[in-house]
């Protein structure tokens, strides 16, 4: 008889209400895959897309795709890691990740050893902001170290590590968020906060940028192109501006995407036991709690990211 786990299920999509939290059959991993005894699994925006179905995978179906855990078992196939490595994880993305799970298989590429440094929920909260602010920066923005970047919504779970990876990279940093976020902005190091409540940014930037980051879209992402210089870059995480307005700045759009990646993880667990990246953790929730926390995190008022924990693995 298979092995049963607690997780949280989707049976029709919905509001929070929707989420289930219930016994379910363990997974098993193939020859290339992990189990992996999940320790925290981290909310993202995108969660929320495949409970209202805006995004449809088959149901009933295990959100999630950020964790970090503890290698159970390892398939016949995996070398680089072995039962008890500390592991996380962006799983699978854009397939179904089932990270909402107190078990999860993960395939090996996918997984990085854990920074050493944190804890299993914060380390939870990190695989997808950092791997989506990486690509926006790097392999899309093209940064470089003497460069100008306007990063908007620096302050939420992408802004925030996009702030501190520019600034290792000896970029300049002007970040937008809200007025109650600015001694946040500032205490991460920016050269510039912005409360876009008490003024326009564009108003805010005397000298163009080379770089904007843009995490909201719509009419901001259109705004942004007034402070960009001729050539300039926008690397918009939702719907980027109209051609015509880019044609008209003479500046360029590169659509940011994410996927699981392995690597670039392990890179970005260096940077955190360096010390160059802190990853902030807005609040943890109890696996059973998971539509406590979709709430808040519809609410849009979250610093950092929101992280649920599996029964018995509060602060691990």
């Amino acid at each position: 008889m298979a092995e049963e786990m607690q997780a949280i299920r989707v049976h029709e999509h919905g509001d929070p209400s929707v989420l289930r939290y219930e016994s379910v059959e363990r997974p098993e991993p193939t020859a290339d895959e992990l189990l992996v005894r999940v320790r925290g699994a981290g909310l993202n925006p995108v969660d929320t897309a495949g409970r209202y179905g805006q995004i449809e995978y088959p149901l009933p179906w295990i959100p999630g795709w950020d964790l970090s855990g503890t290698v159970a078992a390892v398939g016949d196939a995996v070398t680089d890691f072995e039962v008890g490595d500390d592991v996380y994880s962006l799983v699978r993305f854009p397939d179904a990740g089932n990270a909402y799970a107190e078990y999860a298989t993960v395939p090996a590429a996918d997984v990085a050893a854990q920074p050493e440094t944190i804890d299993h929920p914060t380390a939870a909260g990190v695989p997808m902001v950092a791997l989506t602010a990486w690509e926006a920066l790097f392999e899309q923005g093209d940064l470089q170290d003497d460069d100008r970047v306007l990063i908007h919504a620096a302050a939420g779970g992408v802004g925030h590590i996009a702030v501190q990876l520019a600034l290792q990279h000896g970029a300049t940093v002007i970040g937008t968020a809200a007025g109650y976020n600015q001694q946040f902005l500032t205490d991460l190091g920016v050269d510039q906060a912005i409360d876009y409540e008490a003024t326009q940014f564009e108003d805010a930037i005397d000298e163009p940028v080379d770089l904007v980051l843009d995490a909201i879209g719509g009419k901001t992402g259109e705004r942004s192109l007034s402070v960009l210089r001729e050539g300039g870059t926008i690397t918009p995480l939702l719907d980027a501006p109209p051609e015509e307005q880019l044609d008209a700045y003479g500046v360029v759009s590169q659509q940011v995407g994410v996927e699981a990646d392995g690597d670039t993880l392990s890179e970005v667990a260096t940077l955190i036991d360096d010390g160059a990246v802190t990853p902030t953790i807005a609040e943890r929730y109890p696996l059973a709690d998971a539509t406590a926390a979709h709430e808040e995190l519809e609410s849009d008022h979250a610093r950092g990211k929101l992280v649920l924990e599996p029964e018995g693995d509060t602060d691990a």
